[in-house]
């Protein structure tokens, strides 16, 4: 059994991969927030990230003309829908750019506190690892 296999590790993983996630989901709204009739996107929270990682996705892009450039990204392995913000505009545009940045300030300090963790539990294994007295 490697450090890999471990669940801990694994959920970890899974958050990490969820964070990462978000933050693109995120990214997609602020770059859309002059689009008129688009509603903004968020990931639902998985209440089992390692299950969500090993499950897949279903995030697709979607080529409305066949002049489009196809998907070059992988899935998604976590589900988006619909979550539009406190304001709508009056060309339909439901994304608020500051309640994204705060989002995506929410996801950086989780993504930071997951990394920390995840150096912590190595640190530990490898201590618990080592002979007595090394």
């Amino acid at each position: 059994m490697g450090f890999s296999d471990l669940p801990l590790l694994n959920q970890i993983k899974g958050r990490l991969s969820w964070l990462d996630e978000r933050q693109r989901v995120i990214a997609q709204n602020v770059a859309n927030s002059d689009t008129p009739g688009y509603v903004g996107r968020d990931l639902k929270a998985p209440t089992d990230f390692a299950a969500a990682l090993r499950e897949g996705g279903a995030l697709q892009m979607t080529r409305t003309s066949a002049n489009h450039l196809g998907p070059t990204t992988p899935q998604s392995r976590f589900h988006t829908s619909a979550a539009p913000d406190s304001e709508t505009t009056l060309d339909g545009n439901t994304v608020v750019v500051e309640e994204q940045m705060l989002k995506m300030a929410e996801s950086r300090m989780a993504y930071d506190a997951a990394i920390s963790f995840y150096q912590k539990s190595m640190n530990m294994l490898r201590m618990a690892a080592r002979g007595p007295g090394r």
